[in-house]
């Protein structure tokens, strides 16, 4: 019997990727034709549709399970939303800062001196409780949740704030586009800042 689909939705909710991947393959011929008007030509160079709808699929499964279906056709504003959000943030660091400075990786820590500044970056702790930690167990602890992101997120973020690349640098070694790099940077810190919110390292720092 063939599912209806709020069914294949209701499955897809219920954690089955099979019938969320459907759902995206179906909704992504739409929501291209949707993007595609929205890129102004001068940024056509850094970043285009597909950029924005592989960051947003991946986002998708991620964040499926939050999904409630309140009307027909919510699925599809939802995944828009996040699309959009997504060529916001394309736009908003492209614009603010399309190279780090030349001086990058002199003036800011690399390795695993970069661990604590990346934690406070994060604002998910004080800069007095992160420092508090053992170092071992700071890198210990951003690198098991490291390891629970997506592998392009981790890519990214180990790349960029963790060896110093620069974004051009990071999207050269993942053969990605430079506005790609940054959505997947944005993406990225805000899943990593969740995961380490749930840690008992950090969950009770003040």
């Amino acid at each position: 019997m063939k599912l209806t689909d709020r069914q294949i939705l209701e499955s897809a909710i219920a954690g089955d990727r099979g019938a969320l991947a459907s759902l995206l393959e179906e909704a992504g011929l739409k929501l291209h034709a949707e993007l595609a008007t929205r890129i102004h030509p001068r940024f056509r160079a850094e970043f285009d549709v597909d950029d924005i709808l592989q960051v947003t699929f991946t986002e998708a499964f991620l964040r499926i399970r939050e999904f409630e279906p309140a009307h027909d056709g919510a699925f599809h504003a939802w995944l828009r939303h996040i699309a959009e959000n997504n060529l916001r943030d394309a736009i908003k660091h492209l614009e603010r800062d399309k190279r780090p400075p030349a001086g990058r990786r002199l003036t800011e820590p690399v390795g695993e001196d970069s661990y604590a500044p990346l934690v406070e970056r994060l604002a998910i702790t004080t800069t007095t409780a992160s420092r508090a930690l053992v170092r071992s167990e700071l890198i210990s602890c951003v690198d098991e949740a490291l390891s629970r992101l997506p592998e392009d997120y981790e890519t990214a973020l180990r790349l960029y704030e963790i060896e110093g690349f620069s974004g051009e640098e990071v999207a050269e070694r993942m053969n990605r586009s430079h506005g790609a790099v940054r959505m997947l940077l944005s993406r990225a810190r805000e899943c990593l800042a969740d995961l380490l919110r749930k840690t008992p390292h950090f969950s009770s720092s003040a």
